[in-house]
This record gives C-alpha cells, sequence and structure tokens, in this order.
C-alpha cells in the first residue's frame, strides 16, 4: 500500500510566520536591553567597590557615589528611551510591512478570480460560436434552424465584445485617458432607448420595468452613462435570480442632483459584502465553484464611470428583498 499521493503537507499561515518573525525581534532587541542594563550595572558595582578600598575621604567617597549613580540612572534611562523609540518605529514598520503584504495577497487573489473568470468568459462564447459555425458549415439545416444559430452565434460574440470593450474601458479610465464629451442629456429618454436597443425582449417579457415619462435633464458623457446602465441592468438580471428589475428616476431639488435606482428582489448583497463589490476583480464567494457569469470589473467600472461625473454609487437592501443600486449624478444646470 503506497502512501505518497495521500501524504499530508502542512503549510504554515504567511501571518503566522510573519507575527513569528516579528515576536522574534522583539525578543531579541528585549534581550539586548536587559544585557546593556546588566553591563551597566556590574560596571558601576565594580567602579563602586574600586571607591570604597580607594583610600579617598568620607566626603569625597560621597561625592563620587553620587556621580556614579547618577550616570547610572542616565544611561539606564537612555537605553530605555531609546529603546522605546526603536520598539515604537519598529512597531509601526512591521504595521506598514503587514498591510502592505495584506494589500498584495488580496490583489494576488483578485487577480487570479479575474483571470479565472475571463477565461471561462471567454472560453464558453468561443467554444459555443464555434460548434454553431461547424454545425452551419458540416449540415444542411432548413432557414429556421440556420437563423436560430446565426441568432445564437450572434449574441455569444456581443457578450465578447461587451466583455472586451469593459477592459479597454476600464483601463483607459484608470490612466486617465478616457477625457468625458459632457453633453445635455434627458435621462428618461436615454434609459428609455438604452431598452429597446438592448433589452427589448426582456422588457416586453416584464423582466425590466421602467415608466418614469418626465423629463430629467443631466451633464453627462452620453457613452460613459449607457456603460453604467448597462453593466447595472445585468447585475440586476444575473443576480436578481428571474426576479422583475425595477428602474426608477428622482430629481432631487436639495443638492439639484438626479437619482437613478435599480432594484431586484434576487438574494441581495450581504452587509460585508457592500463596499467590496465595488472593488477591482472582487466577487462575492469562490471563483473555482462559481456558477454565475462575470469578471468582477462591471461593478468596478460603474464606479470609476460615476465617480468621473463628481457622482456616488451605493448597494443598499431592496424591500422586501433584494439589492437596490443608487447613482447619484448632478443635474444639469440650466
Amino acid at each position: 500500500m503506497s502512501f505518497g499521493k495521500n501524504r499530508f503537507k502542512w503549510r504554515a499561515p504567511k501571518s503566522v510566520l510573519f507575527y513569528l518573525l516579528g515576536f522574534y525581534v522583539l525578543a531579541q532587541f528585549a534581550w539586548w536591553a536587559y544585557m546593556l542594563v546588566d553591563l551597566n550595572a556590574e560596571i558601576y558595582n565594580l567602579k563602586l567597590q574600586l571607591l570604597q578600598a580607594s583610600q579617598l575621604a568620607g566626603p569625597e567617597q560621597i561625592i563620587l557615589k553620587s556621580e556614579l549613580d547618577q550616570k547610572l540612572s542616565h544611561r539606564i534611562w537612555m537605553v530605555l528611551g531609546e529603546g522605546a523609540v526603536f520598539v515604537f518605529i519598529l512597531l509601526v514598520g512591521f504595521r506598514a510591512v503587514k498591510n502592505s503584504i495584506d494589500r498584495e495577497l488580496k490583489l494576488a487573489e483578485q487577480q487570479k478570480n479575474f483571470l479565472l473568470s475571463v477565461t471561462h468568459e471567454l472560453r464558453s462564447p468561443l467554444a459555443s460560436v464555434k460548434l454553431q459555425l461547424q454545425t452551419l458549415i458540416s449540415r444542411k439545416l432548413d432557414d429556421d434552424k440556420k437563423e436560430m444559430l446565426q441568432t445564437r452565434a450572434l449574441k455569444d460574440v456581443n457578450r465578447l465584445e461587451k466583455l472586451v470593450e469593459n477592459l479597454l474601458l476600464v483601463n483607459k479610465v484608470e490612466s486617465g485617458k478616457l477625457p468625458l464629451q459632457l453633453s445635455e442629456e434627458d435621462s428618461t429618454k436615454l434609459i428609455s432607448r438604452l431598452l429597446e436597443d438592448h433589452y427589448s425582449t426582456e422588457k416586453t417579457e416584464g423582466k425590466i420595468v421602467f415608466q418614469n415619462t418626465e423629463e430629467v435633464l443631466v451633464s453627462v458623457d452620453r457613452m460613459a452613462i449607457e456603460s453604467v446602465l448597462i453593466n447595472l441592468i445585468d447585475n440586476a438580471l444575473k443576480y436578481g435570480d428571474g426576479t422583475t428589475v425595477n428602474i426608477t428616476l428622482e430629481k432631487q431639488t436639495k443638492g439639484n442632483s438626479v437619482v437613478l435606482k435599480i432594484a431586484d428582489e434576487g438574494s441581495g448583497v450581504p452587509d460585508e459584502e457592500k463596499e467590496k463589490i465595488f472593488e477591482r476583480f472582487y466577487r462575492i464567494g469562490n471563483e473555482e465553484v462559481r456558477k454565475t457569469k462575470g469578471t468582477g470589473i462591471g461593478l468596478y467600472l460603474v464606479k470609476l464611470l460615476v465617480e468621473s461625473h463628481d457622482g456616488t454609487v451605493k448597494v443598499s437592501n431592496n424591500d422586501p428583498s433584494g439589492a437596490l443600486f443608487s447613482v447619484t449624478i448632478p443635474a444639469a444646470k440650466r
């Protein structure tokens, strides 16, 4: 019987090794400080013995002993003072290094999840398109089946195009190479047009509801805001568990701003994840066993684009269930 494949391998967590190293350094410093104080005490005792064995008069011995006491006290306080400063600097340094390591580990984990998700997001539609094209080439199909395969292939290509556009857009925004072309837009018409162009089927089936008819003017980059809307709507459809996505617009006179709300009735976002989901590459759960599609850059891109318009985006609990994303941007100045 061989146990080679099942051999247990234990690896100490990186944080444990880091704290052990810190403890070792502090222990060595404490030992060094103790030895230094002890050495000064030995020197003091030797000098005191020499002083007592000398032929000096009593008053002179008292004066010299007082000087020895002062020197010993001064050296001890010097060691303690310098040691306290050293320990403080050491602790601050360890804290900074620990935070830096934690950030790097977190980023590495996010990048790993991102690569896994992107690989899946690229492989699935490519395999689908390849299969559909092979079917169209190798078989004689009637017009209806050809149209169905072509429609599916086009849908997969659009999905790939959207992924590539998001990746390029994130890079441009982060590098400051995306100058906004602001124009006055009626957000009601903008949303209605976007729904007709991209979500006509979902709107017809009642999966998306938007009933606002009032004119709500905003000063925005139309393409950037459309990207914000598409990412938020896709997110609501994906995690809404098949429920209706409700879109509303509110114009707030206080602060002269416009609030766009996109709500679903799915499982919602846990409180501890509400801030994290807007981070780059972040997705809830383990990427290796995830079933939902996505790359973890959609909501990050939303945050970047909204903030570039001097706006804010947040997520809260929908009533009675689900998630409610609220985007607040300045209204157009008239």
